[in-house]
């Protein structure tokens, strides 16, 4: 006769979603960081290229013979981050953001603003919001070194944020991967501003998933302190707190608690007699209060202080509207119908104005039921704004690759099993 037990542990356990790992994948990242040693015109670039294609080659060479996925994710991992940055280090060669990051930050110090007063070439301009300047803080005060590089403390916030944003007790297995993937490894390396940014929106989308408004609040308005590219993320939290709220209140599971498929720590408490429940507009506005007022005490006292550099540098440069021209000029739609077409930064501009407000509508129609699915039509959104950018470059697409990636890690069943049916034979 049939059966019906409840599921152990075991049994409730499930094995994350399968990752790139194999000798093809790892033998498509050395071709390509060999390509960039081969091609790049920049230096950093060449040695990052060098170094990541022996970690790759060898991480091919490991699966093919065998190895186990983490040992050759490891050589992988090595080759492509600590090799090439130790090197660079030594050299004191970086990335020109990294030079930037540092000059904002002796600028904030001294100046009380991270911009030139007149900028003329295009490394005179800092297209960064001013939070990015505390990333340059430790050189400014220290002088440079070694321990004081703006990519190394870029670096740290990023893994860190991300690290704190994926489910506990599988962190390790995502974070290696993340890191060892080309796209990210590359700004590890030679520095690259996004990752932060990247990490602290996936942050802020998890403590939002977990109910945690004020704390995705203070995230989230870090990352828009950051760049504009973190500003997207704040609607789409503010649309999954009251997705998650309504669905709590009409007796569903707000989230998928702490990444592990259950629904022991929902968004907000059920309603119940003697007990209350946060109203979804509560914790909506409790999150987009905090993210602004965190933001906005962040960024004012630089932008005050001179309004016409900050917005040469951070509105009018990244949207090509200055003399000099933005190096972030990837041939992505937006740059050439900007560079080929005749009105066609307008045209880009009128697709990048669209593609957002497509996304708001789906917020509105069809918010996010869960973190994951709030970081994947994020993800979706800042593809489509990479995408029509006049001024845009393929290193933009980390963040979509990050959020993608850790929706994927901490994605979890629908529908839950929660029996098991086993045939017995009576006697």
């Amino acid at each position: 006769m049939a059966t019906t037990t409840p599921l152990t542990p075991p049994d409730q356990h499930r094995e994350p979603p399968p990752r790139l790992g194999g000798a093809l994948w790892w033998a498509l990242c050395a071709t390509a960081a060999l390509g960039l040693a081969v091609f790049s015109a920049l230096g950093p670039h060449r040695v990052w290229g060098a170094a990541a294609a022996l970690g790759y080659l060898a991480a091919a060479l490991l699966t093919a013979r065998g190895r186990s996925p983490r040992i050759a994710g490891a050589v992988a991992l090595a080759g492509a981050v600590p090799l090439p940055l130790l090197w660079l280090l030594a050299v004191d060669l970086a990335q020109l953001e990294v030079r930037v990051v540092a000059r904002s930050a002796g600028l904030l110090l001294a100046e009380g603003t991270p911009y030139l007063q007149h900028p003329v070439v295009p490394e005179d301009f800092n297209p960064y919001l001013p939070g990015m300047a505390v990333f340059g803080l430790p050189e400014a005060l220290a002088g440079p070194g070694p321990f004081t590089d703006p990519r190394l403390w870029m670096g740290a916030a990023f893994l860190g944020a991300l690290a704190f944003a994926l489910p506990a007790g599988d962190r390790s297995a995502p974070l290696r991967w993340i890191a060892a993937c080309p796209l990210v490894a590359l700004p590890l390396a030679v520095g690259g501003v996004d990752l932060p940014v990247a990490g602290l929106m996936c942050l802020g989308l998890a403590l939002a998933g977990r109910g945690r408004a004020g704390a995705a609040g203070l995230a989230l308005g870090a990352a828009a302190a950051l760049k504009w590219t973190a500003w997207p993320a704040i609607p789409v939290a503010l649309a999954l707190l009251a997705a998650a709220s309504r669905s709590t209140s009409a007796g569903r599971p707000a989230d998928e608690g702490e990444g592990r498929g259950d629904s022991r720590r929902p968004a907000v408490r059920r309603e119940g007699l003697g007990g209350s429940r946060r109203p979804a507009d509560r914790a909506a506005a409790r999150c987009g209060l905090v993210a602004l007022l965190t933001a906005a005490a962040l960024v004012l006292p630089a932008a005050l202080r001179d309004p016409g550099a900050f917005r040469a540098h951070v509105v009018d440069f990244p949207l090509g509207l200055t003399d000099a021209v933005s190096s972030a000029a990837s041939p992505l739609p937006g740059h050439l119908l900007a560079t080929h077409v005749p009105g066609g930064r307008t045209l880009a501009l009128l697709l990048l104005g669209v593609s957002a407000l497509l996304v708001a509508l789906s917020l509105l129609l069809r918010p996010p039921a869960t973190a994951s699915d709030a970081a994947a039509r994020l993800a979706l959104g800042l593809l489509l704004a990479i995408a029509f950018m006049p001024a845009s470059r393929f290193g933009y697409l980390v963040h979509p690759l990050v959020l993608a990636v850790w929706a994927a890690a901490r994605q979890t069943p629908g529908h839950p099993l929660l029996v098991r049916v086993g045939k017995q034979v009576s006697r």
